[in-house]
Order: C-alpha cells, then sequence, then structure tokens
C-alpha cells in the first residue's frame, strides 16, 4: 500500500511539473511573437552594372583635336591629316559600329588612327593600349580589321596591275626615260620581314643569310613586290616561307603565273636583281666572272631600274616600323597586315607624303643567284642585243671615262 501511494505522488509531481514548463513555454512562445518585427517590404531588384576600366584616351583626344600641329600629326601617322581623312572617308562604311546600351562605339577615325600608329610604330600592344585609352584586345582586334577593311576596300583602288594599253604604254616611257632600257614595265625586289619562330615548320621560315650576318637565329617571311618608276606598288606576293630564295618566290606568285599565262603581253620586260633568273619576260644583271665593257654598261644601266625597287621597299620598311621587327602579329594573319602597309605606302606616295629623313631605314637583303640562271635562249639573246644598242647609241658606258 506505501509503495502504490509513494508512485501515485511521484507521478502527480512529474505531470504538475510538466504542466508549469508547458506554459511557461507557452507564454514565452507569446511573448516572442508579440515582439517579431513587422517584416520590411522587399527592395525592387537592382540591374546588374557592367564593369569597364576606366582608361584615359586624352592623347588621341588631343591628336584629333583641330588645332593639333599638322607636323606633329604627319610625325604620328606618317602622313597628313587630309589623307588621313580620305582614308577614313573611304573605310567609313565597313569599320564603323552602332552604339549599344552599354556602350558607345569607338568612333571611325580612333579606329583607324589605332591601326595606323601600330604600323607605324611596330610598338607593342600594350603601349598601343595605354596610348590610346583602350584595352589590349580590343587595340589587337581593330588593327586586324582595319587592315582587313584596307585590303577589302583600298587596295583594288591603289593597287593593281596596269591592264590598259595606254597605262603599260606610259610606263615604258617613264622606265625608259630613266635608264634607256626599253619596254620595262616594272621594278621587282624581294625583301624579308622578320617574326617570331613559328610552332610548326619551323625550318621552312628559318633565315639562314640574315642568321649568318646577324649572328642571331632568324625567322622570315618574304613580301615580293613590283613597283612603277615612282615606286607605287602594282604587283605584291607576301607570306612565302624566309628560306625560299628569290627565285623561288617568283615561281610561287600569280605574277609568274599570270605573266606565263599571256597576262603580260610579248616583249614587255620586268626588270629584277641578280637573285632572279633570266627569262623571256624577267630582266636581269650579268653575273658571270670577267664581264666585258658592254655588259659592264648594261649592268650600270639596269641597275638605276633595280634602284627604284629597292628604294621603295626602303620607304614602305621606314614608315610602317612594324615592317622591321619581330611582331606579335599570328603568321597567318601576317600577310593581310604587310598587305595593308603595301596599299598605305602607294596612297602616301600618290598623295606625295614627305618622309621623315630620321625614320630612314637602311634595307638589307641577301641575293643568291639560281642554280639555273638562264630559263631561255631567247631572252639571253634579247638581253645581248639591249646592251648593244644602249652602249652603241650613246646611253651607257659613259661612267667608265669618268
Amino acid at each position: 500500500m506505501k509503495n502504490k501511494k509513494k508512485t501515485k505522488k511521484l507521478k502527480g509531481a512529474i505531470v504538475s511539473s510538466f504542466l508549469v514548463r508547458h506554459h511557461n513555454f507557452e507564454e514565452q512562445s507569446h511573448q516572442t511573437r508579440r515582439k517579431k518585427p513587422r517584416a520590411t517590404p522587399a527592395a525592387p531588384p537592382q540591374h546588374r552594372r557592367l564593369w569597364v576600366k576606366d582608361r584615359s584616351g586624352a592623347w588621341w583626344d588631343e591628336c584629333n583635336s583641330p588645332e593639333f600641329p599638322e607636323q606633329e600629326f604627319r610625325k604620328a601617322f606618317r602622313m597628313g591629316r587630309a589623307t588621313f581623312d580620305s582614308i577614313c572617308d573611304d573605310l567609313n562604311s565597313v569599320i564603323a559600329k552602332e552604339d549599344t546600351t552599354l556602350r558607345n562605339a569607338i568612333p571611325v577615325r580612333q579606329r583607324v588612327a589605332v591601326c595606323l600608329w601600330r604600323l607605324a610604330t611596330g610598338d607593342p600592344l600594350r603601349i598601343v593600349s595605354k596610348r590610346f585609352g583602350l584595352g589590349i584586345s580590343t587595340c589587337h582586334k581593330l588593327v586586324l580589321e582595319v587592315c582587313s577593311a584596307i585590303k577589302t576596300v583600298l587596295m583594288p583602288k591603289y593597287l593593281q596591275w596596269p591592264n590598259e594599253d595606254y597605262s603599260l604604254r606610259k610606263l615604258k616611257n617613264e622606265f625608259e626615260s630613266v635608264s634607256g632600257i626599253p619596254n620595262v614595265v616594272g621594278s621587282m625586289y624581294t625583301s624579308h620581314v622578320p617574326i617570331i619562330a613559328p610552332k610548326i615548320s619551323v625550318a621552312a621560315y628559318f633565315n639562314k643569310k640574315h642568321t649568318e650576318r646577324n649572328q642571331k637565329t632568324s625567322y622570315s617571311i618574304t613580301v615580293q613586290g613590283v613597283v612603277d618608276p615612282k615606286g607605287v606598288f602594282t604587283d605584291v606576293c607576301i607570306g612565302w616561307p624566309g628560306s625560299m630564295n628569290d627565285d623561288q618566290v617568283l615561281e610561287k606568285s600569280a605574277l609568274f603565273q599570270r605573266a606565263n599565262n599571256g597576262g603580260l603581253p610579248k616583249g614587255l620586260w620586268i626588270v629584277g636583281g641578280s637573285g632572279y633568273p633570266l627569262m623571256d619576260w624577267v630582266l636581269v644583271p650579268y653575273t658571270q666572272h670577267n664581264l666585258t665593257w658592254t655588259q659592264h654598261a648594261f649592268n650600270d644601266k639596269i641597275g638605276e631600274v633595280q634602284k627604284i625597287a629597292k628604294d621603295a621597299f626602303e620607304r614602305l620598311k621606314s614608315r610602317w616600323c612594324c615592317l622591321q621587327k619581330r611582331t606579335e602579329v599570328k603568321l597567318q594573319d601576317l600577310p593581310v597586315v604587310l598587305g595593308a602597309c603595301c596599299v598605305l605606302h602607294n596612297i602616301c606616295e600618290l598623295r606625295d607624303e614627305e618622309m621623315d629623313p630620321d625614320l630612314k631605314f637602311d634595307l638589307v637583303d641577301d641575293e643568291m643567284v639560281p642554280e639555273v640562271a638562264l630559263r631561255s635562249m631567247s631572252s639571253m639573246k634579247a638581253r645581248d642585243a639591249i646592251a648593244h644598242n644602249l652602249l652603241h647609241h650613246g646611253l651607257a658606258g659613259t661612267s667608265f671615262f669618268n
């Protein structure tokens, strides 16, 4: 009986304790609910902002100002403001972009300026970026876009082979007035542009002659050009590996195919150096030892025609310094960039843009006599006849009497 009473008392105490605790919990929960602050309304969603690095374009703004000195503008872009404006007008429809909600488009004049500055100075893209207040990748993209537009829009206008009889006749007369050699319509030269060692076909681009001369491993691509008497390019072949000799580059060119398929009227000559073979349409100097007086005299006169092309390449590389040193441009993009330089050279020459004497670049290229230097017996006889006539008519050989 006593045990039953104790069990009942214990159960009663446990129940009483639970009821007290439950009451206190409800009271605390009620107070918590009363003290809970009213929920604030949700803030409206914010639009994500585009982060753009703030860069200074003060230098370009100054250049673009009408008050900027013409001489300084010419020094920066290798041409006067009038020529620059003409290029911008020609390219406007191709390179102009529209503004977007995120940012304003880069103006056409600034796009062209970035490209010309890069080609003129050869400065690394990080320097170009700081100069114009634009991103490095943006500058790289602009250079390629503008060069591509120059090739598409301006090359057909400023760099074309003369097909009309009047143009060819004019070329013949102008070249003959220089040297006395008849029927010449072009002066040809092949130069090398240094490149960074490519990842594929390294041996093909290895320039042995430049490496031996400079005592430094050299890789290059070739630029073959034909110019008129004023040094304006009428034909270019760009991009063949630097290990190839002049005659090998010539055989790969569209000019070679065109001339051999009737594209060059019979009897006309393109003058080349000793690195080219004597052909029915390529006239070159005598290269054998123990030359006769007549042959020496002929080489002097043909050298005057050769000099026109070499001088043109010197001005090309002097204006556009990117051709003097290895560039960051990828190998597959280089032909477009180099082609743009040739077109810009022509524009400057045709508009009589003066060259800064301080920019003069001494051109050094190695000519190697081809293994097969004579490709046509008829061309050998024609050359001998020209050499004889030059001496006979008193147009050559006078230097021997000085």
